[in-house]
Formats: C-alpha cells, sequence, structure tokens
C-alpha cells in the first residue's frame, strides 16, 4: 500500500513535466497526490497506534524514549541529508529557497509556513508526521490506551468542523487548510483508531459485509469519486472524514486476506520493494517532478529514473545504515534473559 501510496504521488507531480502524455489537471483528475499523502497518514496512525498499543499490552507502558529514538533513526538521517543536498544547491544557486525554507523544514514546522519553495513543498507532510509522533504515544502514556482511543474518536470528530472553520476564517488559516496538523490530523486517527478497534469492529456483522471483496471495491470507487470532487467545503467536512474511513477499511480488509486477488497483487516483490523505497522516493521526487522547470532533469522518462537512483542511493546510503544502528541500540536495550518472557 505504500507503493500505491507513492505512486499516487508521483504521478500527480509528473503531470504537465516536459514529455510526460499527461497535463497536470489530467493526472489530478482524482485529488491524485493528496489521496497518496492521506493513504500514507491512514496507514502511519495505523501502524505507529499498533506498535504503541502492543508495547503497552507487553510491558504496562510505554517507553517513550525509545519511540522517539526509533523514530529519530528512520525519519531524520534521510531527511537531513536532503536537506543538506538542497542547502548545498541553494548556496551554490542552483535552486531558489524562499525566507524560512530551511529553518521550517529542519525543525518539522513546514507545515505552518505556506510561502515555500518547491523543492521543499513535501516537507509539510513530513511535519506532520513529526507531530504526530510526538503527541500521540505521550497521549497514551497519560491517558491510557481505552481513553486515549476516546482522544482519537474526538480528534476524528472535531477535526473536519475546524477545517471548515479554518475555510471561513482569516486568509492565513484558510491557505494551511489541508497542511496544518489541527486540518489533517484526522487521517492519523482514523488509523489509530483502526489499529485499537479492529477486533470489535470484527466482531460486528455490519463492518464483516463491508469487509468483503464486493464490499472493498464499493469503497475503494466511493474513494476515488469522493475524492474528484472539486468542493472544497464539502470535501473538508464530510468527504475527507469518508475518504479517511475507506482507506481504513481497505487496509484491514488486506491486511485480513493477503492471499486475497488484490492482496497476491499488492505482496509481489517490485511493489514491495517499491514500498520499501517509498521515503526516499518521496524526499528526493520533488527536485526532478517539477512542471515549471524547463530543466533536462525534469524531462520524462530521465526525471523518473533519476528519482529513483537518488532514492535508491539514499536508501542504501543512509537508511540501512541507520536502520542498523538502531537495531544495535534496541539489542544493547533487550529485556533480560532472567525476566519473564511475554505469552505467545
Amino acid at each position: 500500500m505504500r507503493a500505491v501510496a507513492i505512486g499516487l504521488v508521483l504521478l500527480a507531480h509528473l503531470g504537465g513535466t516536459r514529455g510526460f502524455p499527461l497535463s497536470a489537471a489530467q493526472a489530478e483528475i482524482v485529488g491524485t497526490g493528496a489521496l497518496g499523502v492521506r493513504v500514507f497518514f491512514v496507514l502511519s496512525g495505523f501502524l505507529i497506534t499498533g506498535l504503541l498499543l502492543t508495547e503497552m499490552e507487553r510491558t504496562g507502558t510505554i517507553r517513550i524514549g525509545t519511540f522517539y529514538l526509533r523514530r529519530v533513526l528512520r525519519i531524520c538521517p534521510a531527511y537531513y541529508g536532503y536537506l543538506a543536498c538542497v542547502a548545498l544547491l541553494g548556496a551554490c544557486g542552483m535552486v531558489t529557497l524562499r525566507s524560512g525554507d530551511l529553518l521550517h523544514a529542519l525543525t518539522y514546522t513546514a507545515n505552518y509556513h505556506p510561502d515555500h519553495a518547491w523543492i521543499v513543498g513535501h516537507a509539510w507532510s513530513l511535519a506532520v508526521e513529526e507531530q504526530f509522533y510526538l503527541l500521540w504515544p505521550i497521549t497514551l502514556v497519560a491517558l491510557g490506551r481505552s481513553r486515549g482511543l476516546h482522544v482519537a474518536l474526538a480528534v476524528l470528530c472535531v477535526v473536519p468542523a475546524v477545517r471548515l472553520a479554518e475555510w471561513y476564517g482569516t486568509p492565513a488559516a484558510h491557505v494551511g487548510v489541508g497542511y496544518t496538523f489541527e486540518t489533517v490530523a484526522d487521517a492519523l486517527a482514523a488509523g489509530g483508531l483502526l489499529a485499537g478497534m479492529r477486533e470489535r469492529l470484527w466482531a460486528t456483522a455490519w463492518y464483516r459485509r463491508i469487509l468483503t471483496p464486493a464490499g472493498i471495491a464499493i469503497v475503494a470507487v466511493g474513494i476515488l469519486v469522493i475524492a474528484a470532487q472539486d468542493r472544497p467545503r464539502m470535501q473538508a467536512l464530510v468527504g475527507a472524514p469518508l475518504v479517511n474511513l475507506g482507506i481504513a477499511a481497505m487496509i484491514d480488509y488486506f491486511v485480513r486476506t493477503p492471499a486475497g486477488a488484490v492482496g497476491r497483487v499488492l505482496n509481489r516483490a517490485p511493489l514491495r520493494r517499491v514500498g520499501v523505497l517509498s521515503y526516499s522516493l518521496y524526499l528526493w521526487q520533488q527536485p526532478f517532478l517539477d512542471a515549471r522547470s524547463e530543466a533536462w532533469w525534469t524531462t520524462f522518462p530521465v526525471s523518473l529514473v533519476l528519482v529513483a537512483c537518488c532514492a535508491l542511493a539514499s536508501y542504501r546510503l543512509v537508511e540501512v545504515p541507520a536502520l542498523a544502528l538502531r537495531r544495535r541500540l534496541e539489542r544493547r536495550q533487550r529485556v533480560t534473559p532472567s525476566a519473564a518472557p511475554a505469552p505467545v
């Protein structure tokens, strides 16, 4: 599903570039890029919450410091490596950066910096992720599993109204709708609620009827139809929540049915490899998939080849060593052998 999400983002940014057969409007016919990022958000909420709840069940708490260390070693090395390259290109005059671009990117506040250069434009979604990583574990530790999930449910219900209020608010707030944390947190909350309520939902007949091949096909079509609507207020209040819940249902279905027709496709080696590279692909697509540039490196298919090469280099040279370091640190923090084993 990460491969599908990054594919949607790449398609959206390829639209209108030199040599690519689709215009920007054609490539974004169903809000392709925003839909891809939304899939990433719901997936992140689902996976991170699942890990945190599992740790709470096993140990009775969440080791906040260990969680932050894991996230730092997973996210920051590749991201800061990309920003270092951007800063070097900016210093050499090869790219133009705007005031505050690097500061906001470095501090994961780019989602509150709308006046940015294209080359760091995607940093907003990474900022949202980091803000989620910062707030959600503390919330679960402070409130516990049950009340924490109630907070996620409240976020799911309140954020649509926040989006609508900011849409009618000041021009600065209007511009931030769909980018600032308080206007996109419901996507992460949808994934978190799925992680915490999967089995309770599965116990209900109506939910099991949705998680059938026919039900999920209807959900998928519904997501595309809703995402294609160019009605901002409707999307803010109704469309986005329905898409979030639809994505969550699809995640649950594919996790439960990996041997199904779609599951077999998603589990094929090429898609798995793209999914593994999705983070680096997301980082490095921005310089090369720029419809406003006439440079040779933004011409399709050269642009896509360069994205893949840079992403692979970033993964091999930065991500893999950082993950190896994380595993070594985790081995040092492992529970002593004398401790009672966790139940199977």
